[in-house]
């Protein structure tokens, strides 16, 4: 990994580096990411919303891109939450075909780079398209060993606890568990991300400060990173910056 972030480091730019250096070691090992205020900022440029998901999938080809190259072992992000059907239908339609063109265009690239796509949601109400293109990215990268991307589609915290909490009391009226015995590692094998470490980092653009039902469960202990910065004009520079104050911090899991 270390070889992996001296050759990164040696291809940047002085207009690529953040104001605080990012260092080899204490990387995030996995980075979770809000990716707020697209449709702001097509408002400001007077363009429709779906120009602001348009601009932003570009910010996510070189976030994914930027995440690989210097290490992180995971990188989630919030692509379509349970309460994103609330939004026009027009609006709606136009995210969810957002993964397939993704894909479309990324794939070979993240084959080549060693890169896995996993799926963190339920795939109800989702339309055909979209699963035929994530099902397959998931399938032709399953065997690839380096950064796993996450993209939670379709997903709610509340509901990844709800359906988890089901699942508990079902092997409880099953016998295979007893209530006195429960432990939080029981729970964490019932959420969508139990093959994965809890989020290191969480970042969220466009200066809104709360989690909307984004991983309750999993970020009780991750730092928060909270940027002004639209996600259509959120650099790499930005993202670095980010990783270079997480480095700054010390996480005392409530010790001292």
């Amino acid at each position: 990994m270390l070889e992996r972030f001296s050759k990164w480091k040696a291809n940047l730019t002085a207009a690529d580096l953040p104001d605080h250096q990012v260092e080899e070691g204490n990387l995030p090992q996995h980075v979770a990411i809000i990716m707020d205020g697209n449709g702001r900022w097509a408002k400001k440029k007077g363009l429709p919303r779906i120009a602001g998901h348009r601009e932003g999938m570009k910010v996510v080809t070189k976030i994914v891109r930027t995440s690989s190259d210097i290490g992180i072992e995971v990188l989630t992000l919030y692509a379509f939450s349970t309460e994103n059907w609330k939004r026009p239908k027009k609006e709606v339609d136009y995210l969810l075909g957002l993964p397939e063109r993704y894909l479309s265009a990324e794939l070979p690239k993240l084959i080549k780079n060693n890169v896995q796509v996993r799926l963190m949601g339920t795939t109800e109400h989702l339309p055909d398209h979209t699963l035929k293109a994530v099902e397959k990215a998931i399938k032709d990268t399953k065997h690839n060993t380096g950064m796993i991307l996450n993209f939670a589609l379709n997903y709610g915290s509340r509901f990844e606890m709800l359906e988890a909490v089901k699942s508990i009391g079902k092997q409880i009226e099953r016998g295979e568990l007893k209530a006195d015995t429960l432990t939080e590692e029981h729970i964490h094998a019932q959420l969508m991300t139990s093959q994965l470490k809890d989020p290191d980092l969480l970042i969220r653009t466009s200066g809104e400060i709360r989690l909307s039902n984004f991983m309750l469960w999993q970020l009780a202990y991750s730092e928060f990173w909270f940027s002004d910065i639209l996600w259509p004009d959120f650099k790499e520079k930005d993202f670095l910056e980010a990783i270079a104050v997480y480095q700054k911090r010390k996480r005392r899991y409530g010790g001292v």
